[in-house]
């Protein structure tokens, strides 16, 4: 099975880990994937969301994928070689988090700061992965995964 891996300071080693193993199984392919996470100030999101995407609001995250297309393909190493690190893994896109964000809406949720965290990079890691939530079936099937993975950390709402 493909490992998953998180290039980040923004998780703790373990938590960064159990996030690791929680994901493997959402893509499929013959390498190992790696992700960017970074967090970020709300002026940054805000400045990302106006430039990447038009939108000049505050946001909880944001997705950076360095593929287009692959959602559901098995991805083949030859074949994105120039994706590939020093470490022959995958590089799949970055993600960028809202702090201040994530922890008003762990608030507003009723939910500890890590489980919106690591909802939020999951979701991040979908959107890297091509899935989307546009319509309501897009919607529904990002969802299921999304908390297919964070039940796997054993993190509940």
């Amino acid at each position: 099975m493909n490992k998953f891996f998180l290039d980040t300071d923004a998780l703790e080693e373990g938590e960064r880990e159990r996030l690791e193993r929680a994901l493997e199984g959402a893509a499929d392919g013959d390498c190992d994937f790696v992700f960017e996470l970074v967090l970020v100030d709300e002026n940054e999101i805000q400045r990302l969301n106006r430039e990447v995407r038009g939108v000049d609001r505050v946001t909880d995250v944001l997705s950076f994928p360095s593929l287009e297309g692959i959602k559901g393909e098995k991805l083949i190493a030859d074949e994105y070689a120039d994706e590939l690190d020093e470490e022959d893994r995958l590089f799949l896109g970055s993600i960028a988090i809202c702090e201040k964000r994530a922890r008003e809406q762990a608030e507003e949720y009723g939910h500890s700061y890590a489980r919106e965290l690591n909802y939020l990079t999951v979701h991040g890691v979908l959107h890297c992965l091509g899935y989307d939530h546009e319509t309501e079936e897009e919607k529904r099937e990002m969802r299921e995964r999304e908390e297919a993975i964070i039940a796997r950390m054993g993190l509940t709402r």
